[in-house]
C-alpha cells in the first residue's frame, strides 16, 4: 500500500522519535538534555559502552556516530525490530492515535491529484514574483522597501504581486495547460454556480506564499495595496491542500533554525515574522491572520517544549494572549507549557525591531511571563477585593482555573501557587487596609512607596523595594566581603566537592543563571570539566578550575562558605547534607533571579504608571520575597545549628 506522504509527515509529527527508540534503549542522563528533545544512548545497532547514539525530536531523525546509522520513526522499527514499512506506519500511527488511512483507488488518486496541485501552487508563486519585479510591481516594491525588507529578504520568502487584473493569473496558468478544474482545486479563482465566468482570487495584492511542512506551498495570503479594499489581508480558501487552523506561516523555516537551539517564537503577522527574520529571529512563527487555534499549538509543541508566545502591546494583543492562556491551560503537563511575552503599548514586533533594533525585541523576550504569571495577572489586575465575598470570589476563580489542567500532578502544583499567592496578597491587602505598613502606608492603597516592618529598603536597578529587616539580613540580600553571594557560592562550592550533585542536576546547573562574574567563571570551568567527562571527580574538577585560572578565585569562595559555617558545601560533609543544601540553595537562587527581573519591571512600571495595578503587582513580588525569606532561613539555620554539624 501506498500510504499518502501527508499521512506519514502527520505521524511522524504526533510522536516524537524518542518515545519511538526510548522503547528500546536507555537514555544516558548526563548527555540527553530531554526538556530540549535532545537524546543520547549506547547504540542498539552495535556494541558500544560510551553512548554516541543520538536522536532528535525536532528532527524527528536518529543518527550513530560509530556505525554510521540514521533514519526515521519506520526506518528505526523496520532496521531493528525487522518490521515491514506497513507494520512500522501502521504502529506509529497507533501511538500517534491516527487512524490508518484506507486502502483505495480513490484515495491514491486524490493523492496524486494533490502532488499536481502542488506544482499548479508552484507556478503560481513564480508568477507572483515575476510580476513583483515587473513595472506592474513598482507600487509594491515601494510598499516593501518602506516596510524596511530588503530584496535578499524578499526573494527569500518568495514575496509577490498579484496584478490588479481579473484575469492574469488565471490566463497564465492556462496557458501553461492547468486545467481549469485545477485552478479552482487551488483556490486560485473564484468561481461557483452564482458566478459565471471565474475569476482571479487575489487582485492588487502583495503575495505572501504559505508553504508547509517540506516546504512546498500550499497557499497564499495576500495584502492589499488599495486602501479602501474591503479585507486589509486574506488567505486562499481551504482546499485539498490547505486548511487554515492547521497551518503556521514560516513553520519549515523557524523549525529547521531551531537546530541551532533556542524555542520557536509565535506572533501574529506575516509581516512580524519576515521582518524579525531579517533581524535575526529565524525561528519565528505565525497564526495566518486568526486566533491561535488548537491544532497550531499543538504544532508548536511539537517544535519545542515551552514556546514564546508574543502578542501586541494593546488592548487587542492582551486579550489574544488570554484566549491562548484559556486553550493552552487544559493541554499543559510538565515539559509541555508557553511563556507570553508582551509588547510595549502600541508597537508590534516589526514596528519594535524598525525603530530600536533586535535588542529591544530581545529584551522582550527576556521579560516574558510564564502561563501562571499571566493567569494571575488577568485574574486579579484592576480588582478590589475588599470584602470577604470579593476574596472568596476569587478564590473561586482560581479553583475553577486550575481544575481545567488535565494532567494530575501538574493540576496539584498549580492550585498549590495560587493558594500561596492569594495567601501573600490578601497579607498585604489587609495591611493596606488597616494602616499597617506591610502592605502600604496607612489609609492609601496604590500610591506612594511601599514600605515594610522595619522600614528597610534594597536598592534594584533604579528603584526601591520594601524588604523586611531579617530578610535584610539574609543572604538574599547580603554579600561577603569578597562580592560573592553567599548563595551562589554555597551552590559552586558543593557542586565541587560533591561530584555526584553534577550528574543528578545536569538540566539545571548547564544554564544556571549567575550575578557574580567570578562565579560565572567557575561554573564555565565545572561546565567545562562534564564536556570533557571529568565532572565525576572532584580532582578533576579542580584541576580543570586551575586551568583555567581561576584557584584564587575557588580559594575565596571556599573561604567564604567556611567563615559562614556553611558545613554542607564542604567536602567533608555526607553527601545527603550537601545534597538537601545544595538543593534549597538552587531553589532559592532560581527564585531570586526571577524576582530580580520582576522587581525591575515593577519598579519601572510603578515609576512611570502609578497605578493601582502597578502598585498591587509590587506588593506582589514583595509578598514573594517573604517566601524566598523563609527558604533562605533554612539553609542558614541548616549551616550554624544543625545537629549533624559535627560531621564537618
Amino acid at each position: 500500500m501506498r500510504f499518502p506522504p501527508a499521512f506519514l509527515d502527520e505521524i511522524r509529527d504526533r510522536v516524537p522519535i524518542s518515545s519511538v527508540i526510548g522503547q528500546r534503549v536507555a537514555w544516558d542522563r548526563k548527555k540527553t538534555n530531554a526538556p530540549r528533545g535532545d537524546y543520547w544512548a549506547c547504540c542498539p545497532f552495535h556494541g558500544e559502552k560510551s553512548p554516541s547514539f543520538h536522536c532528535e525530536d525536532k528532527k524527528g531523525r536518529y543518527h550513530c556516530f560509530g556505525c554510521s546509522v540514521s533514519g526515521d520513526h519506520f526506518k528505526f522499527l523496520t532496521e531493528l525490530d525487522g518490521m515491514s514499512f506497513p507494520e512500522a506506519v501502521e504502529k506509529i500511527a497507533d501511538m500517534a492515535g491516527v487512524p490508518m488511512p484506507v486502502r483505495d483507488a480513490q484515495e491514491e488518486r486524490r493523492e496524486k491529484e494533490r502532488a499536481s496541485l502542488t506544482d499548479v501552487m508552484e507556478m503560481a508563486t513564480a508568477f507572483f514574483q515575476e510580476r513583483l519585479q515587473g513595472p506592474e510591481g513598482a507600487k509594491a516594491r515601494a510598499y516593501l522597501r518602506d516596510r524596511g525588507l530588503t530584496p535578499a529578504t524578499q526573494q527569500s520568502f518568495r514575496l509577490g504581486f498579484a496584478p490588479d487584473s481579473r484575469n492574469a493569473l488565471k490566463e497564465h496558468l492556462a496557458a501553461k495547460g492547468v486545467p481549469k478544474a485545477d485552478i479552482e482545486a487551488c483556490g486560485l479563482v473564484r468561481h461557483g454556480d452564482d458566478i459565471p465566468v471565474s475569476y482571479d482570487w487575489f487582485r492588487d495584492r502583495i503575495m505572501f506564499p504559505i508553504p508547509d511542512s517540506r516546504g512546498k506551498i500550499i497557499a497564499f495570503g495576500g495584502r492589499a495595496l488599495a486602501p479602501d479594499a474591503l479585507a486589509k489581508y486574506m488567505n486562499s480558501p481551504d482546499t485539498e491542500l490547505f486548511h487554515k487552523g492547521n497551518v503556521l506561516y514560516n513553520f519549515a523555516r523557524a523549525r529547521k533554525a531551531l537546530a541551532k537551539g533556542g524555542t520557536v517564537i509565535a506572533v501574529e503577522g506575516y509581516m512580524d515574522v519576515i521582518a524579525l527574520a531579517q533581524a535575526g529571529f529565524e525561528n519565528v512563527v505565525a497564526p495566518l491572520g486568526t486566533a491561535l487555534t488548537e491544532n497550531q499549538l499543538e504544532l508548536l509543541w511539537r517544535m519545542a517544549p515551552e514556546p514564546m508566545l508574543c502578542f501586541d502591546g494593546d488592548k487587542a494583543g492582551l486579550k489574544a494572549a488570554w484566549r491562548a492562556a484559556d486553550m493552552a491551560l487544559p493541554s499543559v503537563q510538565a515539559g509541555r507549557s508557553a511563556r507570553f511575552a508582551l509588547l510595549p503599548e502600541g508597537k508590534d514586533p516589526d514596528d519594535l525591531v524598525k525603530a530600536e533594533g533586535p535588542d529591544a525585541f530581545r529584551a522582550v523576550l527576556s521579560d516574558a511571563r510564564p502561563l501562571v504569571d499571566l493567569l494571575w495577572m488577568r485574574e486579579t489586575a484592576g480588582g478590589v477585593f475588599d470584602t470577604p465575598e470579593r476574596r472568596a470570589e476569587l478564590e473561586k476563580t482560581l479553583r475553577e482555573l486550575t481544575s481545567r489542567i488535565r494532567d494530575e500532578s501538574l493540576r496539584y502544583h498549580y492550585q498549590q501557587e495560587m493558594r500561596e499567592r492569594v495567601l501573600s496578597f490578601f497579607g498585604s491587602q489587609r495591611g493596606a487596609r488597616h494602616g499597617r505598613q506591610d502592605g502600604g502606608r496607612p489609609g492609601e492603597r496604590g500610591q506612594g512607596k511601599a514600605a515594610a516592618p522595619g522600614g528597610q529598603f534594597a536598592k534594584s536597578g533604579g528603584g526601591r523595594i520594601a524588604i523586611t529587616e531579617s530578610l535584610g539580613q539574609s543572604a538574599l540580600v547580603k554579600r561577603g566581603s569578597e562580592g560573592m553571594s553567599m548563595r551562589e557560592a554555597t551552590i559552586i562550592v558543593a557542586l565541587v566537592n560533591h561530584p555526584a550533585l553534577i550528574d543528578e542536576n545536569f538540566a539545571h546547573i548547564e544554564f544556571l543563571d549567575l550575578a557574580n562574574s567570578d562565579l560565572q567563571r567557575l561554573h564555565a570551568a565545572i561546565l567545562d570539566a562534564m564536556a570533557h567527562d571529568m565532572a565525576n571527580d572532584r580532582h578533576a574538577v579542580i584541576a580543570t578550575i586551575e586551568r583555567a585560572g581561576c584557584a584564587e578565585i575557588w580559594e575565596r569562595a571556599v573561604g567564604l562558605i567556611r567563615r559562614a559555617r556553611q558545613w554542607p558545601a564542604l567536602e567533608t560533609a555526607a553527601l545527603d547534607d550537601a545534597r538537601d543544601a545544595f538543593s534549597q540553595a538552587l531553589h532559592l537562587q532560581r527564585s531570586a533571579r526571577t524576582l530580580h527581573k520582576e522587581l525591575k519591571q515593577a519598579e519601572a512600571a510603578l515609576a512611570t504608571d502609578p497605578t493601582d495595578e502597578n502598585y498591587r503587582h509590587l506588593i506582589e513580588i514583595q509578598a514573594q520575597f517573604q517566601d524566598v525569606q523563609a527558604t533562605e532561613a533554612l539553609i542558614e539555620g541548616f549551616g550554624v545549628s544543625s545537629g549533624r554539624a559535627g560531621r564537618a
